[in-house]
């Protein structure tokens, strides 16, 4: 028996082209897709939905992809991410809306179980609490140190009172609660298996006076918080913010934020990686992670990239010297065949 997901991405499937031209109505039609920019609506040609075929399996219809981001799914997932809804009861009962089906009275909630503090368990749950990050205090922090355009990363959250226990507490203390900038962190198949979380300010958007402010939890070994699709090529480095400079100054990078120089050179690339870039931060740390990875990698067909800023981190570089002469600097240390993809300026 299929699940109520699963029913109502399939009639939302024999519909597909009535809902695209109800949740992406800057698009149009192109043959047996509808073409639009994102998930967002807005116009362009990176995003492409299939309006015929089956109503499950290879070549259903209502299954999409962004081009430019590498997301994918079912019309399910395309209404959540248009309208930003962040559980799935929202998303089912907006799919029911859309179909006109009645809507469905919850179940009795029944109590949950506690999970264990820092456990995946309880990363899974406090990410499906976060919300997308625009118009909060976590896109104005990011803001603050230079990093713009995150509207289509998905790995990113907000949460405005997220528990923060001091590293000295018992069992039985009432956590202090600050809000957080979340990071998902996924393993090689996307599967969530921990939270990276930046406690922050509201008076002044910048991280939060806590002694660690940053935190993660959750099965982070080997695993990274993963921006973009990659298929030959991907950069890796410690910090979220470093990665997400790098990002912005190479158009069209896959990143993955490994959130430590332990956890770097632990990193475990996707399959039929080609070229991995890394970046390193100007310290022994960086340095060491870099040195483990091309141990663990000598002699495979993956070639190990270094790429390396111009003061501490990339995000230094951003803030003090601007992704202009960052680009420059980064250009001699891209292979030729990746540097004309990656240094392209858009021009409208």
């Amino acid at each position: 028996m299929d699940s109520p997901a699963t029913d109502l991405s399939q009639k939302l499937s024999r519909e597909a082209e009535a809902v695209c031209r109800q949740y992406l109505s800057n698009g149009r039609k192109h043959g047996n897709y509808w073409v639009v920019g994102d998930v967002d609506n807005s116009p362009g040609r990176s995003l492409y939905v299939r309006l015929t075929g089956p109503t499950r399996g290879k070549g259903a219809a209502g299954k999409w992809t962004d081009a430019a981001t590498g997301e994918h799914g079912d019309l399910l997932d395309l209404i959540a991410a248009n309208l930003n809804l962040s559980t799935l009861r929202d998303t089912l009962d907006e799919a029911r809306r859309f179909l006109s089906l009645p809507k469905l009275e919850p179940p009795e909630k029944q109590p949950q179980t506690p999970a264990m503090r820092g456990s995946p368990e309880a990363a899974r749950r406090l990410w499906a609490m976060g919300r997308p990050i625009p118009g909060t205090l976590a896109e104005r922090y990011l803001s603050g140190r230079g990093l713009t355009d995150l509207r289509s990363v998905r790995a990113l959250r907000f949460h405005p009172n997220c528990y923060y226990w001091r590293e000295d507490a018992d069992d039985d203390d009432v956590p202090d609660a600050w809000p957080s900038l979340l990071a998902k962190v996924t393993d090689t198949a996307g599967t969530l298996t921990g939270v990276h979380r930046t406690w922050l300010d509201p008076e002044t958007a910048e991280k939060a006076p806590l002694d660690p402010n940053r935190k993660a939890m959750g099965n982070l070994l080997g695993h990274a918080v993963r921006i973009g699709s990659p298929t030959d090529i991907l950069a890796v480095g410690e910090g979220l913010e470093t990665m997400l400079s790098l990002r912005l100054a190479l158009a069209g990078l896959p990143i993955a934020a490994a959130l430590s120089g332990n956890h770097l050179a632990a990193f475990d690339p996707p399959a039929g990686l080609q070229r991995l870039y890394v970046a390193i931060d100007n310290d022994e740390a960086g340095r060491t992670a870099f040195a483990a990875l091309t141990d663990r990698f000598e002699g495979s067909d993956l070639q190990l990239l270094p790429l390396r800023p111009m003061l501490d981190d990339f995000n230094g570089d951003l803030r003090n010297h601007g992704i202009d002469e960052m680009r420059s600097h980064l250009r001699p240390q891209l292979l030729p065949v990746d540097g004309p993809t990656l240094l392209a300026v858009e021009t409208d």
